[in-house]
């Protein structure tokens, strides 16, 4: 990133850190936990110990980092290298986001940057109009329907998490992650020991990966004697035999035609079932026991929108309320073949043009990679 975008975002970061500091608080247990933060154009720093919110407030107003992370592990020396920490256990962590859930609406609003002249496209095109340059990168600029898909993957997973590992509600921390997808936590201290192996298997049952028909009653052999699930049963074989029957009225019937059709027919409709019914999270983010996590109410680099907790998902609206940047006016030269919405107003498109706009929606661009400061 250029040093003018730098210096406008990193102007508006520091005013924004300044006057939220009531959003941005250590977590509990802040002094087991490891800190990091990255600035523009820079590396990681790593494996800082930060006691309480006054030495927090003191390192961003001081550094003014683009993002500031804190890990979900506990250790008794968090400032000492990975190898000396003395891991004592972490909160369950998951990050859905909408780049993953292969939505039709995504090739609507990713842009094409190409990457020798910076002219922005739409549509993906073999070579630059401008230049002719087959070098590419690609933004993404998040729609409703990414959000409101992303809920419902979250919606799933609170179910799972409640219903089927005995988590209460309470202990179940939902947050926007400041870009384009949902970041979850779960406080519950049985599960703080599990280890990464321990935590890969209870993502794949959440996502519904590697289940086989004889899980669910269907045998290879002599598939006549085959036992369905019930509709009164828990966890997945429940699931399933809602998704198959719907109604116990039906069941009789619809059993006896999956059981005719055989164990590789009821293979594929599992798979056909886990689409839909599995939970799309990023399993590497789970399974790391030593990750350093977006920290809560810090401001997300890729779109300048903040880390905040849903306390009413339904009704959450990431473009209003996680838009907490200053409102003032700052000009830009801005390429954004696209139209933004932020805090109820519109913006755009604009095909390099110098434009007047609230600092909120300039950072925002230049997070994109779509406008340049003047």
């Amino acid at each position: 990133m250029n040093e003018k975008n730098i210096s406008l975002i990193e102007s508006a970061f520091k005013e924004y850190y300044f006057n939220r500091f009531d959003l941005i608080h250590v977590p509990k247990r802040a002094t087991e936990r490891e800190f990091g933060y990255q600035k523009f154009n820079s590396g990681m720093i790593r494996h800082l110990a930060i006691k309480n919110d006054k030495e927090l407030h003191l390192l961003l107003m001081k550094e003014i980092p683009s993002d500031v992370y804190c890990s979900n592990a506990y250790y008794t020396f968090p400032n000492l290298p990975m190898s000396e920490k003395d891991w004592k256990g972490a909160d369950l962590i998951f990050d859905i986001d909408a780049k993953d859930l292969a939505l039709p609406c995504r090739k609507d609003h990713t842009i094409f940057k190409c990457s020798s002249c910076n002219s922005s496209v739409i549509e993906f095109q073999s070579q630059c109009p401008k230049c002719g340059s087959t070098k590419f990168e690609t933004a993404s600029v998040m729609c409703k329907n990414c959000i409101s898909e992303s809920k419902k993957e979250v919606t799933k997973l609170v179910d799972i998490l409640t219903s089927d590992f005995d988590i209460k509600k309470e202990e179940i921390e939902v947050y926007f992650s400041g870009n384009e997808g949902f970041h979850i936590r779960v406080t519950n201290s049985d599960y703080e020991p599990l280890g990464s192996q321990e935590r890969a298997d209870l993502v794949d049952y959440i996502m519904f990966n590697g289940a086989i028909p004889e899980s669910f009653g269907m045998k290879r052999q002599n598939n006549s004697k085959s036992s369905l699930p019930t509709l009164e049963e828990k966890g997945w074989r429940g699931r399933i035999a809602h998704r198959l029957f719907t109604s116990k009225s039906k069941t009789p019937k619809i059993t006896k035609e999956i059981i005719s059709s055989g164990y590789t027919a009821f293979q594929v409709q599992l798979e056909e079932i886990k689409k839909t019914m599995g939970v799309r999270v990023d399993p590497k983010v789970t399974m790391d026991i030593h990750r350093i996590f977006r920290l809560e109410g810090s401001i997300n680099s890729k779109s300048g929108l903040s880390k905040i907790q849903c306390d009413n998902l339904d009704s959450f609206d990431p473009f209003l309320e996680a838009c907490l940047l200053g409102d003032d006016n700052v000009q830009i030269l801005a390429d954004c073949p696209l139209q933004i919405k932020l805090k109820n107003k519109k913006f755009g498109p604009y095909k390099n043009e110098l434009v007047s706009l609230p600092k909120y929606a300039a950072v925002y661009m230049l997070c994109k990679g779509l406008g340049n400061a003047i």
